[in-house]
């Protein structure tokens, strides 16, 4: 394991490889997917998909962005969780996905658990703030488990629905 990387008990969250780009472009092109996040466009493309990677090992660096891929401990894909922020002074933001084969386990509530561990141990982070849309309660009881407590509600722009769409802000404090 690299220091990049973080377990838990039944998974392993490491950096995002250009070799995941295929896998991860499908998952993206579903609908279930694509339509309950505010960054991805339907149809994205594997060039879309490779050129995000490509931020990744810079956003590390600067500590505004650390993405990780979802695997179980055998090494299965299972979707993306990151922690994001426009500038050091800002809170992590926390966004993640699963490919619907895994939904319903509870391995984003653990991939989560994990990631806010290391954010507060490793990165120092008091506030964190994460959200969702309004139709995808799954979610917001996800983040409710991981402590973040509703904080805000508004339109907020979806590129998969090309419209805004009602979205619940939460956040959690140390």
């Amino acid at each position: 394991m690299s220091e990049f990387e973080l377990s838990t008990q039944r998974l392993r969250l490491r950096p995002i490889t250009p070799q995941d780009s295929g896998p991860l472009t499908q998952a993206v092109n579903d609908p279930r997917i694509y339509l309950m996040l505010a960054s991805v466009p339907p149809a994205q493309t594997k060039a879309q998909t490779l050129a995000w990677i490509a931020t990744h090992d810079l956003a590390r660096v600067d500590n505004t962005g650390h993405f990780y891929a979802i695997t179980t401990a055998e090494g299965a894909l299972c979707g993306v969780i990151s922690a994001t922020r426009a500038a050091c002074e800002d809170p992590f933001e926390i966004g993640y996905w699963l490919m619907p084969d895994y939904w319903g386990k509870g391995l984003c509530t653990e991939a989560g658990a994990g990631l806010v561990r290391w954010l507060e141990t490793a990165r120092g982070a008091r506030v964190l703030v994460a959200g969702h849309f309004a139709d995808n309660p799954a979610s917001g009881r996800i983040l409710s488990k991981l402590g973040f407590l509703p904080c805000g509600r508004g339109p907020m722009y979806s590129k998969g629905r090309g419209i805004k769409s009602d979205h619940v802000m939460m956040a959690r404090i140390a």
